[in-house]
C-alpha cells in the first residue's frame, strides 16, 4: 500500500534498469550524477570546500597562523601597511598572503570565513526547507480553507522586498547572535518558493490510488502525509534544496558586504570582500582570494543542484 522513496526515485530514474542491474535507485541516481561532467565538477569542489572549512582549525595551525593573529612583519608601515612581497605577500610564511594593514593570514581567515558562510547557508537552507515543506504539504493535502490561508501567507511573504527588510532588521538588531539572526532572517523570506513546489506536488499526489487506499484502510492524516505523500515529493525537495544553498551563500555575502551581516572580528567571505574594496588597486590579491572561494562555492552548488533537478525532477527541470 505504501509507496516508498525508493519506488518514487526508481520511477524517476527508470525502474527497468534498476531491476536489470540489481542496483538500488539511489545508486542509479549517483551513477547518472557522476556521469555528468558539470555535476562531477560540482561534487568534487563542494566536497573539497566542505572538507577545508571543516578542518579550518587544524589547517590554520598547520599554516602557523590563526585568523585573528597580527603579523606586523608581513606589512610595510611606510607604504600604508601594504603586504611585503609579491601577490599580497604569498609565500612559505603566509600561503595565501596577508591582509593589508593588519598582517592577518588570509589562508586562516578565508577558511574560518568559509565556516561562517557555509554554516549560515546550510542552516538557513534547513530552516527554509523544513518550513516550506510543512506549509506546502499541509496546504496541498488539506485544501479548502487551510490551502487558502497558507497560500495567501505565501503570497504575502513573497510580496515583501526581502533584501530591504533583511537590511532593516539586521540594522535594528544590535546585541544579538549575528549568525543566528542572519539564519532566521533569510529563512523568514525564502520559504515560500519551496512551499509552492511542495504544494503543487502534493496536489497531484493526494488523489492517487495508494493514498485513497490508505484512507479506506483507516490511516490517519499524519501517517498518510509521512508514509505516502512525503516520500514521493522527496526527489524535488532534495533537488531544490541543493539549488537553495548557493542563493543562501550569496545572500549572506551580500548582507555582510553591506555591513549588516557578520561583524568583525568574525570573518566571512562577504565581509572579507567588503574590506578588500579599499585595497583592490594596490593589493588585488586580497580581493581575489575570498571572491574566488565565494565564486567556486556558488558555481559548484549551482551545477550540482541543476544536475540533481534534471535527475530527480525531470518535469520540473524542463519547465
Amino acid at each position: 500500500m505504501s509507496t516508498t522513496i525508493e519506488t518514487a526515485t526508481a520511477d524517476t530514474v527508470g525502474a527497468g534498469p534498476a531491476k536489470r542491474s540489481g542496483r538500488g535507485p539511489w545508486r542509479l541516481v549517483w551513477d547518472q550524477l557522476w556521469a555528468k561532467g558539470s555535476a562531477r565538477f560540482g561534487l568534487v569542489v563542494v566536497a573539497l570546500l566542505v572538507l577545508l572549512v571543516a578542518l579550518a582549525g587544524p589547517l590554520s595551525a598547520l599554516g602557523g597562523w590563526g585568523p585573528d593573529e597580527f603579523d606586523k612583519r608581513a606589512v610595510d608601515p611606510y607604504l600604508g601597511g601594504q603586504p611585503i612581497g609579491d601577490f599580497g605577500g604569498i609565500g612559505t610564511r603566509h600561503w595565501l598572503g596577508v591582509e593589508p594593514a593588519t598582517g592577518r593570514d588570509l589562508f586562516a581567515r578565508v577558511l574560518h570565513g568559509g565556516q561562517v558562510s557555509l554554516l549560515i547557508a546550510f542552516t538557513a537552507t534547513a530552516v527554509v526547507v523544513l518550513t516550506g515543506t510543512l506549509v506546502g504539504i499541509a496546504a496541498g493535502y488539506f485544501g479548502g480553507r487551510t490551502d487558502t490561508v497558507l497560500s495567501r501567507l505565501m503570497d504575502l511573504t513573497m510580496s515583501f522586498p526581502s533584501l530591504i527588510f533583511m537590511i532593516s532588521m539586521m540594522s535594528v538588531a544590535k546585541d544579538v547572535n549575528r549568525v543566528l539572526l542572519i539564519t532566521l532572517v533569510i529563512g523568514m523570506f525564502t520559504w515560500p518558493g519551496i512551499a509552492r513546489v511542495v504544494r503543487g506536488q502534493t496536489l497531484s499526489l493526494k488523489h492517487r490510488e495508494y493514498v485513497e487506499a490508505a484512507k479506506v484502510g483507516g490511516a490517519r492524516s499524519w501517517r498518510i502525509l509521512t508514509r505516502e505523500i512525503l516520500p514521493n515529493v522527496s526527489g524535488p525537495i532534495i533537488a531544490y534544496t541543493t539549488l537553495l544553498v548557493p542563493g543562501m551563500i550569496a545572500t549572506e555575502a551580500a548582507l555582510s558586504y553591506l555591513g549588516v551581516g557578520v561583524r568583525p572580528p568574525t570573518p566571512s567571505w562577504g565581509q572579507m570582500i567588503a574590506e578588500s574594496i579599499s585595497f583592490y588597486e594596490t593589493d588585488p590579491t586580497y580581493f581575489l582570494i575570498p571572491t574566488a572561494f565565494l565564486f567556486l562555492a556558488v558555481l559548484a552548488f549551482t551545477l550540482l543542484g541543476d544536475a540533481l533537478r534534471d535527475i530527480l525532477d525531470p518535469r520540473g527541470g524542463r519547465s
